[in-house]
């Protein structure tokens, strides 16, 4: 954990790194860039937009940014919300970006599909793990307060829910029996918050036993001295998130410029020493240790059972006819 989140040794030569594909020349000197993206990466962006501007490349640049749930800032970035870079929490959110005609339908034929880092479903829990929670059937236990926000407003929730209903069909139970498994884990739920990290911040005030979270959220508590434990459960999904430049950018170029930054090798060690799994392979090896694979069966959204976002998205989160409305339904939890 110390080498995960220390410092970057050789931040100098980090910063001087300019993006191969696109010329110093091409920043604009005081051009403003909109970044709005979910919560979680909060604490990478606070050291990779500096980077960045030290950059030849960035040279000039300036950024407004705002965080928030990943749900919330599509919606939000539709009604009006000023954006130039969107890096959101899953791809169905940006998807509604296209729709609504902010993003063009091949932002995921860019580098890695569009997607500028990794992370996995973890369950938090409190120091020496006392309900001892390993297993996604611990969770249904008597007794045990999970804490894991709204999907219909937070990626990461949407994400947690997918990570057990694939865990459960991969340990080898039906459909029905994996959706009465998820009716019996919301029953557990007590608190469900808008977002990623104010689930993390309700957990980390001494609610509940154990909290459903990304893995890089989790990592970042823990360096922060939050006295939490981290749990990866043998089966658990493979958290990929999306990045892309708008369409009606008035700073396109420059857009595309930081853009591409996020895929560059010091941009990609700033995002692993935050705890995100890096997309970028020759980063990835350097941090292999840190983000353990070995005996862990980490499943994608394309998994067999889920489907891929286009048949789970609508199963599963329509705020109608989804199976988690049906079950929000039950357990008096709200679908907006």
């Amino acid at each position: 954990m110390r080498r995960l989140l220390r410092p970057l040794t050789l931040l100098a030569v980090a910063l001087a790194v300019a993006i191969p594909s696109i010329s110093a020349s091409a920043a604009s000197k005081g051009a403003n860039l909109s970044l709005v993206a979910y919560s979680i990466p909060q604490p990478a962006y606070n050291q990779l937009i500096p980077a960045y501007k030290a950059s030849p490349a960035g040279s000039g640049i300036s950024f407004t940014t705002s965080y928030g749930a990943s749900g919330s800032q599509a919606k939000a970035i539709i009604a009006g919300l000023r954006a130039d870079v969107v890096n959101l929490a899953l791809k169905p959110d940006m998807d509604q970006l296209v729709k609504a005609g902010v993003v063009n339908s091949d932002w995921d034929q860019a580098n890695y599909r569009g997607m500028v880092t990794n992370s996995i479903v973890v369950f938090v829990v409190r120091p020496g793990n006392p309900k001892h929670l390993k297993r996604w059937d611990d969770l249904l236990k008597p007794g045990v307060d999970v804490i894991t926000p709204n999907p219909f407003t937070s990626g990461g929730a949407r994400w947690n829910i997918l990570a057990a209903y694939g865990a459960w069909r991969r340990a080898g139970f039906k459909h029905n029996q994996a959706i009465n498994k998820l009716i019996r884990l919301f029953q557990n739920v007590s608190v469900q918050d808008t977002s990623a990290r104010n689930a993390l911040q309700t957990f980390l005030s001494g609610k509940g036993d154990v909290l459903l979270a990304y893995e890089a959220d989790t990592r970042a508590a823990i360096a922060s001295g939050a006295s939490v434990r981290e749990v990866i459960p043998k089966r658990t999904i493979l958290i990929e998130m999306p990045a892309a430049i708008t369409s009606n950018s008035s700073h396109a170029t420059e857009a595309a410029s930081f853009l591409n930054y996020l895929w560059s090798p010091p941009a990609q060690t700033i995002y692993a020493q935050n705890g995100f799994r890096p997309v970028l392979k020759s980063v990835a090896k350097q941090f292999a240790k840190d983000y353990p694979s070995k005996g862990l069966d980490i499943f994608k959204v394309t998994d067999r059972f889920i489907g891929g976002w286009d048949v789970a998205q609508p199963r599963f989160f329509d705020p109608h006819n989804g199976i988690m409305a049906k079950i929000e339904a039950k357990v008096g939890g709200v679908t907006g």
